[in-house]
C-alpha cells in the first residue's frame, strides 16, 4: 500500500494507475512465491491468474461504491454510508480494515528482513529475522513521524524504482534459466495431475493478499479528473498489470531455480535461486528487488492506513487518543500500527500472518459487495456480476480456513481468537453510541 499522500495537481490515468501498482506490487509476491510453489508447483502462475480475477471481482464493488459516493475514506466510509444505523457494523469494519493493514504491514516487515538476511549466516535464525522486521518498522514509524515530506519523496524514489528492478530480475531469471519453455509445460502437466482444482484455488485465496491496495486510487478521488472514467480504467489496468508482473517472476524462477530449493528457502527463495545462476549480482539484484518493494509497501501501509485509523478513532470505534494530530499528523495513530504490528511479528509466523491478512482483505472486499449488493439500483451495478462477486469471495475465505483446518488447526485457532478479540473490541466501541441518522 503506497501513496496515500495528498496531491497538488490533478491526477490523471498514468498517475492513477501508478497509485495503485505501487501499493500492489509490495513485498508480497516475494513472500507468496515459495509457499505457492511448494503447494501446487509450476501451476502457481495458473493461481496467481486466478488470484488476479478474484482480485477483480472484489475490485467491481470498490468502483461502483467509490464512484457513488466519491469519499476519500473509501472502505471504511463506504460501510458507514451504506448501513448508516449499525453501529457494530461501521465499528467492526473499521477494527477489520485496521487490523488487515497492520497484517500487511507485519508482512512487508518480515519478507525486508528475510532478504535483507538471506545471503548472511543468519538467514535462518528465525529471531534475527523477526528483530530486524521490527527494527525496520521502527525506522519508518520515525521516519513518517518526523517529517510526512521526506517520507513522500523517499517513497516516490522507492516506487518507481522497485518497477524497473523487478522487471530486470524477472528478465535475467528468464533468460538465464536452466529450464526451457517445453519443459516447464510438461513439469506444469505432471502438477497437474498431482494437484486438485481445488488446492489451486486454495492458492489462488492465499494470493489474495498481493493484490491488496488497488483500493487506493479511491482515496485520491478528491484529486483526480474525471474519476467516472478513470477510478475503473486505473483499477482493472493495474490489477492487470500487477497480474503479469506476478506471472513472470513466478515463471522467472520456475525457469531459473529448481522447485526443491524454492520451496527449501521459501523466505527468500528468489535470492538463493538468482545466487545459484548469476552469482553475487544476481543475489545482490534480488535483495535489492524485494528490500525496495517492501519498504515501499511499509512506509505507504504506515502513512496511509494510520490517518484511517485516526479517523475511526474520531468517530469513536478506537480510542479517542489515536484521533490525536500534530501538525496534521496522526502521530499516536502511527506509534500503536507500529506497535501491534510488531506484536504480530513476534508472535506469528510468516504463513500466519499472510494467512491473516488475505483472510481479512477477503473478508471486507466481501463485506464491500454486500453493501454494493444492498444499494445495486443506486450505484448502477450488475446484480449477476455483484453475486458473483460475493460468491467468489465467500469461496476464497471458505478455501483459506478449510486449508487451516486441514493443515494446522492450531493456527486456524489463532486466527479465530484474533477475529473474536477484534469483534469485542468493535462491540465495545460501538455499544452506547447514538446511531447515525
Amino acid at each position: 500500500m503506497s501513496q496515500h499522500r495528498k496531491r497538488n495537481k490533478n491526477l490523471g490515468l498514468a498517475e492513477l494507475i501508478a497509485i495503485a501498482l505501487g501499493g500492489m506490487v509490495g513485498g508480497g509476491i516475494f513472500t507468496i512465491l515459495g509457499i505457492s510453489v511448494s503447494l501446487i508447483g509450476n501451476l502457481t502462475p495458473i493461481a496467481i491468474i486466478i488470484g488476479g480475477i478474484i482480485a477483480s471481482l472484489a475490485a467491481y464493488s470498490y468502483v461502483k461504491l467509490g464512484l457513488f459516493y466519491k469519499d476519500e475514506g473509501a472502505t471504511y466510509s463506504f460501510f458507514k454510508k451504506t448501513y448508516p444505523k449499525s453501529n457494530f457494523s461501521a465499528s467492526a469494519i473499521g477494527w477489520f480494515i485496521i487490523f488487515g493493514y497492520i497484517s500487511t504491514l507485519a508482512l512487508y516487515a518480515y519478507t525486508f528482513s528475510s532478504y535483507a538476511i538471506s545471503s548472511t549466516d543468519f538467514a535462518d535464525n528465525i529471531w534475527i529475522r523477526k528483530g530486524i522486521a521490527i527494527g525496520v518498522i521502527g525506522i519508518f514509524t520515525t521516519i513518517n513521524i518526523w517529517s510526512v515530506n521526506g517520507m513522500g519523496k523517499i517513497e516516490d524514489i522507492m516506487v518507481y524504482t522497485k518497477l524497473v528492478v523487478l522487471t530486470i530480475i524477472s528478465i535475467v531469471l528468464m533468460t538465464h534459466g536452466t529450464t526451457n519453455f517445453n519443459t516447464f509445460i510438461e513439469n506444469m502437466t505432471l502438477d497437474l495431475e498431482q494437484s486438485s482444482v481445488f488446492s489451486i484455488l486454495i492458492v489462488s485465496s492465499l494470493t489474495f493478499v498481493a493484490f491488496e491496495g488497488f483500493q487506493l486510487v479511491i482515496n485520491a478521488v478528491n484529486e483526480m479528473s474525471n474519476p467516472e472514467k478513470n477510478i475503473p480504467r486505473a483499477i482493472y489496468s493495474a490489477i492487470t498489470l500487477a497480474v503479469i508482473i506476478y506471472v513472470v517472476i513466478a515463471m522467472g524462477a520456475l525457469f531459473a531455480i529448481p522447485t526443491e530449493e524454492i520451496i527449501k528457502n521459501k523466505e527468500f527463495a528468489l535470492a538463493s535461486g538468482a545466487g545459484n545462476i548469476l552469482g553475487s549480482l544476481g543475489t545482490n539484484l534480488v535483495i535489492l528487488g524485494a528490500i525496495l518493494a517492501s519498504s515501499s509497501a511499509i512506509s505507504g501501509t504506515v502513512f496511509g492506513s494510520s490517518r484511517q485509523m485516526s479517523v475511526i478513532a474520531q468517530d469513536g470505534y478506537f480510542p479517542r487518543i489515536l484521533a490525536i494530530r500534530k501538525n496534521s499528523s496522526p502521530q499516536n495513530a502511527i506509534v500503536a500500527m507500529a506497535f501491534i504490528s510488531s506484536l504480530l511479528i513476534t508472535i506469528g509466523g510468516l504463513e500466519l500472518i499472510l494467512e491473516f491478512g488475505s483472510v481479512t482483505f477477503l473478508l471486507v472486499s466481501l463485506l464491500m459487495a454486500i453493501a454494493n449488493f444492498k444499494i445495486r439500483k443506486k450505484t448502477n451495478s450488475s446484480t449477476f456480476l455483484t453475486l458473483l462477486s460475493i460468491v467468489g469471495l465467500s469461496m476464497g475465505g471458505f478455501l483459506i480456513l478449510y486449508y487451516e483446518l486441514t493443515n494446522n488447526w492450531q493456527q486456524m485457532l489463532a486466527i479465530i481468537v484474533i477475529y473474536i478479540l477484534l469483534a469485542l473490541g468493535a462491540w465495545k466501541f460501538s455499544s452506547g453510541k447514538i446511531t447515525s441518522a
